[in-house]
């Protein structure tokens, strides 16, 4: 039997995983939601047919009840959408960025007492996952680093949910934390950027731009440079149905994708 899916979400991102859904054999589009839904069904892009569409999660998945919920949405609907879900049953699949630690904290409670899994990940993009990996190894044998992300203009949040997990998974193998050169004089506030965990973070958010991330490392007499570019949001769908599939075989909530493939 198809894994039943329900796609949170409407945007660039919703859109890709919803005409990525429908082209796996082994997935079904049950509905779409969105806060946004004026109407009653919402045509599959394959043109395979009419789904529900709707705004209020708890109608909509009670009415497919779905295997799956896949959302994408932003930091303040993704927990109603997250908390309907569980109440019919429904695993989670998360990419929303700038989740709270309470929310978290939260799901990741009620997954444990429900015996549902879901996943929650910065990043789905494989290259991205292995990235953030070679940072933390690299962060070993190094003690100062910056991170340059850069993102298209309409992304909501800065830093970027990947950035500040790299940084948190650059300082979890040291027994000291990172090094951060003290700057004498900031001309301009703020021109040396964020920090995070020891490490200055950098966002450029600028049109043509999908997701990209260099990771800086600086030694005596050298540098490393770990880089990732997502040139277009098809990167980030092989994660995504990795995610749907092996969701269904948890009962905890999974943050990121590494553990999913091996790498923890």
């Amino acid at each position: 039997m198809p894994i039943k899916v329900v796609v949170s979400g409407t945007g660039r991102m919703g859109r890709e995983v919803l005409n990525t859904v429908c082209l796996e054999p082994d997935l079904e589009p049950v509905g779409v939601l969105s806060h946004s839904a004026a109407e009653e069904y919402l045509s599959l892009p394959d043109g395979s047919g009419l789904v529900p569409f709707g705004a209020e999660p708890a109608a909509l998945f009670s009415r497919t009840r779905p295997d799956v919920v896949v959302d994408f949405t932003n930091a303040e609907w993704t927990p109603t959408v997250a908390r309907e879900a569980l109440e019919v049953g429904s695993r989670l699949v998360i990419g929303t960025s700038g989740l709270s630690e309470a929310f978290i904290h939260e799901l990741e409670r009620e997954c444990r007492q429900r015996r549902v899994g879901a996943v929650v990940a910065a990043n789905f993009a494989i290259g991205a996952v292995l990235m953030i990996h070679l940072a933390r190894l690299a962060a070993r044998f190094f003690d100062h680093a910056e991170i340059i992300e850069m993102h298209h203009d309409q992304k909501a949040d800065a830093p970027s949910g990947t950035a500040i997990a790299t940084a948190h998974a650059m300082a979890s193998p040291r027994d000291k934390p990172l090094q951060r050169p003290p700057t004498k004089k900031e001309t301009v506030q703020g021109a040396r950027g964020a920090v995070v965990e020891g490490v200055t973070v950098h966002s450029v958010r600028l049109p043509g731009l999908v997701a990209h991330q260099s990771v800086v490392l600086g030694g005596p007499g050298e540098t490393l440079t770990i880089r990732h570019d997502s040139i277009s949001r098809e990167s980030f769908m092989p994660g995504v149905l990795l995610a749907v599939g092996e969701v269904m075989n948890r009962e905890e909530l999974v943050l990121g994708l590494d553990r999913l493939i091996g790498l923890e």
